[in-house]
């Protein structure tokens, strides 16, 4: 099993859901309001008047063959508007309860 965790502009938020609606993954928790900066170049995310925008997170546990369909899809979505940025990243996941 593979964690994925996916961080967007909230501009974003409706094409994430249809991107994990399609690829059937149901299972995720999603956080709203998440503040950073990108490392490339990214400008802030602060939610403030300097800084207005703001990300969106999800993180989904999906198993291992599953990972690279999901990775191209964010890769996709990345690609149609690179000025607004969207990024995935994975780690194992040894136990589940």
């Amino acid at each position: 099993m593979k964690a994925v965790f996916i961080v967007f502009n909230q501009s974003n938020t409706g094409r994430v859901e249809f991107m994990l609606d399609e690829l059937r993954i149901s299972g995720f928790t999603f956080f709203e309001d998440v503040q950073g900066r990108g490392t490339n170049g990214g400008e802030p995310r602060r939610g403030t008047h300097t800084w207005p925008e703001m990300n969106s997170a999800v993180i989904t546990v999906v198993e291992d063959d599953r990972v690279e369909e999901l990775l191209d899809c964010v890769k996709r979505l990345d690609l149609r508007n690179p000025e607004v940025g969207v990024r995935a990243f994975t780690w194992n996941i040894e136990q589940m309860v």
